[in-house]
């Protein structure tokens, strides 16, 4: 399988990037991003430009064949704090967008799965800013010519060093750590892990994974990315 994935220096992203690096159905990963990730390996590429979602741009950066990827994995967003809506619209929808449509136009088999939130308002009529532009970008995605997953994983607890870049999240994740563990125990269906995210992402996007829903909460997104050890 050949990734291209989108976001892996956040927090979720570096997850399901260790998980494509340590999984062997996944043969070649190519980052796209502004920094570098600071990660060496045989089958990472990366890809370093000021736009995420310009994927025609030219040298220093590689070529890209994009009918060549089998799946995108799409972990880059920002948090709502602070932002007007025109400039959450900005990077959450028109970048993703930007991103996805050359992808679906190169390669219509492609799998492309998203990072989204619980609480997106798919009918994009909340009042909350955040869900609306979430569900608008979501049903946008979902309209294209590929086989779209929108991953809604609720609260994502950090595991094996992957940290948050967001200083309030950080905080929030440094309180509410001991929590997880009670949290995965009596309500299994509200937390995940950014191992178990990548694991997810990664067995949607493989051939026959007959995953029927479109849309995937904590549940799913455990049940899918349950390592063997879990299966015992």
């Amino acid at each position: 399988m050949n990734v291209i994935l989108f976001g892996g220096t956040g927090m979720i992203g570096r997850g399901v990037l260790r998980e494509c690096l340590r999984d062997d159905s996944v043969t070649a990963v190519l980052s796209v991003s502004r920094t570098p990730l600071g990660v060496s390996h045989p089958k990472l590429r990366e890809r370093i430009q000021d736009d995420p979602s310009d994927l025609s741009a030219p040298a220093p950066a590689p070529a890209l064949d994009l009918a060549s990827f089998d799946a995108c994995f799409f972990c880059l967003g920002v948090s709502a704090v602070g932002m007007k809506e025109q400039e959450y619209r900005r990077i959450t929808h028109d970048l993703t967008l930007a991103a996805a449509r050359p992808l679906a136009a190169a390669n219509p088999r492609l799998t492309f799965a998203y990072v989204s939130g619980e609480g997106t308002d798919s009918t994009e009529q909340s009042r909350t800013m955040w869900a609306r532009v979430k569900g608008e970008t979501e049903n946008d995605l979902l309209q294209l010519p590929f086989q779209a997953y929108m991953f809604r994983p609720g609260l994502v607890q950090p595991v094996r060093g992957m940290p948050s870049k967001t200083l309030l999240y950080r905080a929030g994740y440094l309180v509410t750590a001991p929590l997880f563990p009670l949290l995965r125990r009596f309500a299994p269906n509200l937390v995940t892990t950014t191992e178990a995210l990548g694991r997810a992402m990664i067995a949607v996007a493989r051939p026959g994974a007959g995953v029927r829903t479109r849309i995937l909460r904590p549940q799913d997104i455990n049940r899918l990315g349950r390592s063997p050890s879990d299966q015992r």
